[in-house]
């Protein structure tokens, strides 16, 4: 009998660690499905500072005041045009439970991007908090706040280029069309964080995952 009562609960162990097994792999399954379906973009670039000049409301060259554009010209001769803004990354959690698809919310945790400005490679950075990506099939702005030496990586441009570039992504006109970001996403889900299998490139002209 004793026997007996041993196999039964040696059984029922193998048994339960089976089935968790399995739970765990089928969490694992979706967490891994659900990952790569989540969607990002770029959005727009918002509050353009170059050497603490606001470009937002800046057209072109012609239209910086006086004072500006000695700031300016003084930061080129001195061989530093630090910038600051806002890159706003959309992002898209189309698991809504429609289309056979199980309904589910992301939860970004990391977010390891690089940025290249006219396909040249300048900074990186990371996400400082966590962002919820609801299963509804909207989208959530993740705002990135970029700070980068526009001298440092185009001084050999000019300083008309420079400014030219830095209008074309943060003045008035502006967009993010020459940025892009090589990125990795990290998802948190029930059995841990799981970061995207690959780098994945993301730009403002459609979805990527």
């Amino acid at each position: 009998m004793r026997n007996k009562n041993f196999i039964i609960a040696i059984v029922a162990i193998f048994t339960t660690l089976f089935l968790g097994s399995c739970k765990t792999l089928n969490q694992f399954a979706d967490s891994l499905n659900n990952l790569q379906r989540l969607e990002f973009k770029l959005d727009n670039v918002n509050n353009f500072r170059l050497a603490g000049v606001n470009l937002s409301n800046i057209k072109s060259v012609s239209d910086l005041s006086l004072m500006d554009g000695i700031k300016l010209t003084k930061a080129f001769a001195d061989k530093k045009l630090p910038a600051q803004f806002v890159l706003n990354v959309d992002a898209r959690n189309p698991n809504d439970g429609k289309g056979g698809s199980k309904q589910s919310t992301a939860t970004l945790s990391s977010f390891d991007w690089k940025l290249y400005i006219d396909d040249k490679e300048t900074i990186a950075g990371d996400i400082n908090k966590e962002f919820v990506i609801p299963g509804t099939g909207s989208s959530e702005i993740i705002p990135l706040v970029m700070n980068i030496d526009l001298y440092e990586f185009f001084g050999n441009r000019g300083y008309e280029d420079i400014i030219n570039l830095a209008l074309a992504i943060g003045g008035q006109s502006g967009s993010a069309s020459r940025l892009k970001l090589d990125a990795r996403p990290t998802v948190k889900t029930p059995i841990g964080n799981i970061n995207y299998p690959n780098r994945i490139t993301i730009v403002d002209k459609g979805w990527t995952n």
